[in-house]
């Protein structure tokens, strides 16, 4: 994995991560086909079911809460959207 120099990065970023989160959760059929990041989750494979386990593995993952009024369903269409709510999170978590 390469960062924006051109070098090798150790650490996976977010959307590198949240993929391979999103394959786990997915399973075996998601592991030999493409993930667009604007494809819609539900057109993947993503049941209501996997959704949430979505959720609560993206608040240990990227050590993240996800208040109750940032679970909608614009939140989750896609990886992008997913993401930029991350993104979002992170920047208003509180410096550790």
């Amino acid at each position: 994995m390469q960062d924006r120099t051109g070098q090798h990065s150790p650490v996976p970023n977010v959307r590198e991560r949240l993929i391979a989160l999103i394959r786990r959760i997915l399973g075996p059929q998601a592991a030999a086909k493409p993930l667009p990041i604007g494809a819609r989750l539900a057109d993947l494979g993503m049941s209501s079911l996997k959704m949430v386990n979505l959720m609560l593995d993206m608040e240990v993952q990227f050590d993240i809460g996800i208040p109750q009024t940032d679970i909608t369903p614009e939140n989750f269409v896609s990886i992008a959207t997913v993401e930029a709510l991350i993104l979002k999170l992170q920047q208003q978590a509180p410096a550790r």
